[in-house]
C-alpha cells in the first residue's frame, strides 16, 4: 500500500514540474544542439525573465561543451535537463564520467558559470555518472 501512494505521489510532481530533458552525442554539434534547444525551450516562457533566459544561455553553453569535452565516453550520451521552478531555473547536465569531477579553477568556463549562476554544484554519481547543476534566481535578475 505505501508503494501506490508513493508513485501517485511522484507522479504528481512530475505534472507539476515544467521541464525539458533530452539526450545528446557527446561531440561539439552535441553541445551546440543542447544550446539551441534549450534556448527554443526558454524564450517563449513569460514566467521567465529574459536576463535569466541569456545568461542560462551561456551556462548551457559551458556545462555541455565541458561534458562533450571533458565528460566524453565514446557511445555514451550526456543528457541536459531544465527546470522551470517557482522563482527559479536549474539547468543539469549529466555525463558518463564521474571520475573527472570538475572544479572552478579548471578554467574560464566554470568561472564564468559561478558569475552567473546564484548557486552550481556537482553531484557524483551513480556511477558512471556525475551531474553538473546551477541555478538562477528570478530575482536577482528582474
Amino acid at each position: 500500500m505505501g508503494d501506490v501512494t508513493e508513485e501517485k505521489t511522484t507522479a504528481q510532481l512530475t505534472d507539476l514540474l515544467d521541464h525539458f530533458d533530452i539526450r545528446l552525442s557527446p561531440t561539439p554539434r552535441g553541445a551546440r544542439l543542447a544550446r539551441l534547444l534549450a534556448m527554443e525551450w526558454l524564450r517563449p516562457r513569460t514566467d521567465v525573465p529574459y536576463a535569466v533566459t541569456e545568461a542560462a544561455e551561456q551556462i548551457v553553453a559551458e556545462l555541455t561543451t565541458n561534458a562533450a569535452t571533458h565528460g566524453r565516453v565514446a557511445g555514451r550520451d550526456f543528457r541536459l535537463a531544465l527546470a522551470a521552478l517557482p522563482g527559479v531555473l536549474r539547468i543539469e547536465v549529466t555525463d558518463t564520467r564521474g571520475d573527472a569531477l570538475p572544479e572552478q579553477h579548471e578554467g574560464r568556463g566554470l568561472l564564468l558559470v559561478g558569475a552567473l549562476a546564484d548557486r552550481w554544484g556537482v553531484e557524483p554519481g551513480p556511477t558512471p555518472r556525475k551531474t553538473v547543476w546551477a541555478e538562477l534566481d528570478h530575482a536577482r535578475y528582474r
